[in-house]
């Protein structure tokens, strides 16, 4: 099971810095992450949607692929600073 040992008030204050980028964007941080994933070489990102719900959002980060040089900064800055913002770190340590 997840532990909530790793939702510390700094990891919180990074993901709402990241939700500010997406939504200034007009996506889901969602949205925003599969955006940023694809950008690049990359050509394929692999989703975990069981609903349609979650695959027409999904779809969404296909309306806006594109990121300014300040928005990739922010973001890195936010997602690297000193430590991960992975929020599968825990979950994907026992594979």
């Amino acid at each position: 099971s997840l532990s909530r040992d790793w939702l510390t008030d700094e990891m919180v204050r990074r993901l709402n810095g990241l939700n500010e980028i997406a939504q200034a964007r007009g996506q889901s941080l969602a949205q925003m992450a599969i955006a940023w994933v694809l950008r690049g070489n990359v050509t394929t990102a692999l989703i975990g949607a069981s609903k349609v719900s979650q695959i027409e959002d999904c779809a969404g980060a296909l309306e806006n692929l594109s990121f300014s040089e300040e928005e990739l900064r922010a973001i890195d800055d936010l997602a690297d600073a000193d430590g991960n913002v992975n929020l599968w770190s825990q979950s994907s340590e026992g594979v």
